[in-house]
């Protein structure tokens, strides 16, 4: 059954001047536009196309691609805002909307909002909203440990910063793993650095290997020699300032640290770390 908000391949079994008509199955006959109509195209053939309502609420199908899909987050763009709700650009004709009452916080035209797209199941509109905990959940079991994932940073809090993972469900990237700025929308590649018992997800950008650290402690000694025996780059120091000498995050400087210390290579104080005599 073809669905709406999503891609699918129907067969074209209509041809009109203005376009041409697909079979949608239960969702009947769809038109899909001249303007979006391939080169050639004849009765019989099978298209790929995105289903949504047109400005008259009418089903209508096109061969663009719209910068998401329902069932996903975005980074979208405010490009008017009137007594409805807020519209975004989501690459298609006919912009997408945020009402008033799926705003997390009142959203300002030219600003950009990570948003969630879901069918209105009174209108079958597709709509959008930035409250993303009604559609996507903080706990997942089918995740494992050092995973490869896909992430969409979306809120700044106090411990650093929740990304959503694979589309699926929401995780927090810790400061302490954070070599770089990290800017609200973005899109990274991460790892899951740690699945907690209640199966919330802990995260990192890079993964920390024995043979990794066991190159960074090798890096810090030699850097802490250069020093004269000592560095006020503490496991305390800010993450950019660990991040711009070694070009890791805070919690991979920590962890080579003390694999120094439990050899007894350096002793590590408040204030700076020395090389043991």
């Amino acid at each position: 059954m073809a669905e709406i908000g999503k891609i699918n391949h129907l067969n074209v079994v209509k041809q009109v001047d203005f376009g041409v008509y697909l079979d949608g199955d239960e969702l009947g006959e769809i038109l899909l536009p001249e303007r979006d109509l391939p080169s050639g195209c004849v009765v019989g053939e099978g298209l790929d196309v995105f289903i949504y309502l047109d400005s008259e609420d009418l089903l209508i199908a096109t061969t663009q691609m719209p910068k998401a899909m329902v069932g996903e987050c975005a980074f979208l763009k405010v490009v008017e805002v009137n007594a409805v709700g807020a519209f975004l650009d989501w690459g298609l004709p006919k912009d997408l909307l945020v009402p008033y009452g799926e705003q997390q916080k009142p959203m300002e035209e030219g600003e950009s909002y990570v948003v969630y797209l879901y069918v209105d199941e009174a209108s079958e509109r597709i709509a959008a909203t930035s409250r993303l905990n009604k559609f996507v959940v903080d706990t997942s079991p089918y995740f494992k440990q050092q995973q490869k994932v896909e992430l969409l940073v979306c809120e700044r809090t106090d411990l650093g910063y929740k990304a959503v993972v694979n589309q699926t469900v929401i995780g927090l990237l810790f400061n302490s793993d954070v070599i770089s700025p990290v800017r609200h929308g973005e899109k990274l590649q991460g790892y899951i650095k740690q699945i907690r018992p209640d199966n919330k997800l802990d995260l990192c950008l890079q993964l920390v290997t024995r043979e990794a650290l066991d190159d960074l402690s090798e890096q810090i000694l030699a850097f802490i020699q250069a020093e004269g025996g000592q560095t006020t780059l503490t496991d305390k120091s800010p993450p950019d300032a660990i991040a711009e000498q070694f070009g890791v995050s805070k919690s991979s400087y920590k962890k080579a640290l003390g694999k120094l210390y439990q050899k007894r290579l350096v002793l590590i104080e408040k204030h700076q770390v020395s090389l043991v005599k």
